[in-house]
């Protein structure tokens, strides 16, 4: 049967009305409903702008894999974020985000904790969230009921970028993020002051501190700006109070529509601005300005700080304007894995004691630097008239550690430590010296102290041969070889053992055991006492400067455990970490055993944790995860494997700059059985043991692992593993409580309402996590420390819901 002409074209007219949506239709179906939700995901769902341009979601990071971080980006250009939510916190594949009509935007992880909210930043009559909108802007809006005003928009909570269409009022601001990959807040900020000029500053990271400004907007105009502005069209401005502008962007640029745009506050600094074309195949991001120019030159207040750098570091600016840190010679970083972190010497630091006696023997010499200046150290100007009085008046002073001569009204400046502001650029002309150790570090200055002190002990009868008259020089001469006979055949008979020593002994220095007597003033002064033995202070010297050491009297040692000892103490000579503390040498001699380390000027972990003070979070962090990197090189990147075997607050100590240094590493092997501070075969310390030390099973790396999870713990809640008067008994078995506290999510008793550790509550429970892991009875099931380091680094997921650890070892009396 035919169908009439008219129902053909009414269907027609259907399909196509159906097929293509009014914009109207297009626009409501980018509203968001309360009770909508997204979840972390690989290839999860989004939420775009009805152009397409823009999507708001779960953004995998790069490396990690299991870890998302909640943001905006370019839909277009996915590896671009311009805003995140969280504080720049990753979440772990399964976490979720969702709107609620009473807190807006609610972030949880996988258990349905909750990480985030912004029910403190709505604002409006109502308060009430009826749908969000993803903005073609790039502008993520909840709405309310009552009118189309949003009552919170991602635009009035900028992070590191600022899109068209944005401003900075007073209050607002742009922050820098750590680093390229990580983004919490890092330690630059962009802002309109209380005076009224935008302006960069730099932040202190550990403690928040904003120094003074390093760069300023509108130069000449300071205290005139009212807003800034950076309007949907592209052009971005400061608006003065009498209403005229100040542009920032190039003289004679016009912006595109046919382009993005956006402005950055760098993780190096400088605010950059980019475009790039709409359509993708027609290229990538693009810059066209660059505030300031040359980071490092802009003028140093001094109310800076340690400086953009930090201390001993110079500024200098590479590729792109990018800010780049290096340490003077003589000087490494003080963490290898951050580059504006400062830098320390390689060498003692002068101290003033007997600072005359150490000028005449060279000990320390001054290393030219080109083009260099470190800002606002100077502490004394000296009349010198050449470069050499200079100089020499820097090296006698033991307060001096650079000196600059300019030839001009300004002399000579001598410059105090830490050396602050360092920058490095051509346009700087004057002469700049830096003072260092002289200390060969590639050959053992105790050895050839020992080769120059034989040769003077040999040299001196010879010549006093050939000053008398010859009669004398005859009786000297038979006196001399009587000595030589009795030197063949006594001292030498007595060295032969030392020079068997020295032989058998690869790469550590020997010393004697008086020798040892004399630098600890007769084993004087006492630093602590341990499971191995009493350890002294004292002060040793090989030909260099004089340095501080920590002997340790080893006091359970057997007198047929000599060839273990050799092994032992030659595989921890040949140990070279920044988180191990350092064997210096040893002593044999009879039935003593003794090992010189490096002295630690911050005592303990113990000390440091257990004190009256509280640690600050961020120290404790970094103590955790640089224990753990201690751990990591014993366990698999040292050339012969090592089980600690007693790691415990005790005994991880702290350097000058409250970097953890592991210290014992190596010593449980030469401990007689039976005669540890147990009355069995267990090697370890009470509430740090694991459990397979009780149960005959083989013992592993992870009896290590085990006792990092209790170290963990103490770090985390700044308390011993066992506290038994404690009012609260349940709380008395830390490990026990950690994973009472984790069940509830009362984690904020497991710090004791410490502020900065919960404003950080992502990094938080990943390290209790971690911890809880750690301390699992079964071995299996403990972690590796290399995936430990990456756990903690944030760079591998950590497993929720770990099982209940067991308390055996830390119960059990021995």
């Amino acid at each position: 049967m035919a169908w009439p002409l008219s129902y053909t074209l009414t269907l027609l007219t259907l399909i196509l009305l159906q097929s293509k949506p009014s914009p109207v239709a297009a626009q409501n179906s980018s509203n968001i409903s309360v009770g909508q939700s997204l979840t972390a995901n690989i290839n999860g769902s989004k939420w775009l702008s009805p152009s397409g341009d823009f999507a708001f979601g779960f953004h995998q990071l790069p490396i990690t894999g299991n870890l998302f971080l909640l943001a905006i980006w370019y839909a277009n250009y996915p590896d671009t974020i311009v805003w995140h939510a969280n504080d720049g916190n990753p979440v772990p594949q399964g976490s979720s985000v969702k709107i609620t009509a009473n807190e807006g935007l609610v972030l949880t992880d996988p258990q349905g904790t909750i990480l985030w909210n912004i029910s403190d930043e709505i604002y409006g009559d109502s308060g009430w969230v009826s749908y969000g909108f993803m903005n073609d802007t790039g502008n993520f809006a909840l709405k309310g009921s009552s009118n189309s005003i949003p009552i919170w928009q991602s635009f009035d909570h900028p992070t590191d970028t600022l899109l068209p269409g944005q401003s900075l009022e007073l209050g607002k601001m742009i922050k820098s993020r750590l680093s390229d990959t990580n983004y919490t807040m890092g330690r630059f900020q962009y802002h309109l002051t209380l005076d009224r000029t935008m302006a960069q500053f730099i932040r202190d990271l550990s403690t928040g501190y904003i120094y003074g400004a390093y760069h300023t907007s509108d130069p000449g105009n300071e205290g005139q700006a009212q807003r800034y502005v950076y309007n949907e069209s592209g052009h971005m401005y400061i608006l003065r109070k009498d209403g005229s502008m100040y542009n920032m962007l190039p003289d004679g640029y016009s912006p595109s529509q046919d382009q993005y745009q956006r402005l950055i506050m760098s993780s190096d600094g400088i605010l950059i601005w980019y475009s790039a074309p709409k359509a993708r195949n027609r290229g990538g991001w693009s810059r066209f300005q660059v505030v300031p120019s040359n980071l490092c030159m802009e003028k140093a207040e001094r109310n800076l700080g340690i400086g953009l750098c930090g201390s001993n570091s110079m500024c200098t600016i590479g590729g792109n304007h990018a800010l780049m840190c290096t340490c003077p010679q003589g000087y490494s970083l003080t963490d290898p894995n951050v580059q504006y972190g400062g830098c320390k010497p390689d060498f003692k630091l002068q101290i003033c004691d007997d600072n005359a006696e150490r000028s005449m023997k060279g000990e320390y010499s001054l290393v030219q630097l080109q083009n260099t200046d470190f800002v606002y150290n100077d502490y004394e100007m000296v009349n010198s008239k050449s470069e050499e009085d200079c100089k020499s008046s820097c090296l006698e002073d033991c307060f001096c550690a650079a000196a600059s001569f300019s030839g001009d009204d300004s002399g000579c400046l001598k410059k105090k430590a830490p050396l602050f502001n360092g920058r490095k650029h051509s346009s700087i002309n004057q002469s700049f010296w830096i003072k260092v150790g002289n200390v060969n570090m590639s050959n053992d200055p105790f050895v050839t102290n020992l080769l120059v002190t034989r040769k003077r002990k040999m040299t001196t009868p010879i010549k006093v041969l050939f000053g008398g008259s010859v009669s004398v020089n005859l009786l000297l001469l038979i006196a001399f070889g009587i000595f030589l006979i009795y030197d063949k055949k006594q001292p030498k008979e007595s060295n032969e053992s030392q020079r068997k020593t020295l032989s058998e002994y690869n790469h550590v220095h020997y010393f004697s055991y008086q020798e040892l007597n004399e630098a600890t003033n007769g084993f004087k002064e006492e630093l602590g006492r341990g499971a191995f033995g009493v350890v002294y202070k004292g002060m040793v010297n090989g030909g260099g400067p004089s340095i501080y050491v920590a002997v340790k009297k080893l006091d359970r040692i057997s007198s047929d455990t000599d060839e273990e000892f050799k092994t032992e103490v030659n595989v921890i000579g040949q140990t070279h970490h920044k988180n191990l503390v350092q064997l210096v040498g040893f002593c044999k001699e009879g039935d003593q055993r003794l090992l010189v380390y490096e002295y630690m000027s911050n005592g303990s972990l113990a000390d440091y944790l257990f004190g009256d003070m509280r640690p600050s979070w961020i120290d404790r962090v970094q103590i955790a995860q640089g224990t753990a990197t201690g751990l990591l090189y014993l366990h698999e990147e040292c050339s012969t494997q090592i089980i600690h075997c007693d790691i415990k607050p005790q005994n991880i100590l702290l350097d000058e700059y409250h970097n953890a240094r592991i210290s014992d590493f190596g010593l449980a092997k030469l401990l007689v059985l039976n005669q540890t501070h147990t009355n069995t075969a267990i090697r370890g310390t009470k509430g740090y043991v694991a459990p397979e030390w009780f149960r005959n099973k083989p013992v592993t790396v992870k009896v290590d692992v085990y006792s990092f999870g209790v170290l963990l713990l103490e770090i985390i809640c700044c308390r011993k593993s066992v506290c038994m008067e404690l009012v609260e008994e349940e709380a008395a078995i830390l490990t026990d409580w950690a994973f009472d506290c984790y069940l509830s999510n009362k984690l904020d008793l497991l710090v004791n309402d410490d502020m900065e550790a919960l404003k950080d509550m992502i990094r938080l429970k990943r390290f209790v996590l971690v911890a809880l892991w750690c301390i699992q009875e079964d071995p299996s099931l403990r972690p590796t420390m290399r995936t430990v380091t990456q756990m903690l680094d944030g760079l591998a997921e950590v497993p929720n819901n770990p099982p209940c650890p067991s308390s055996f070892s830390v119960t059990t009396q021995y």
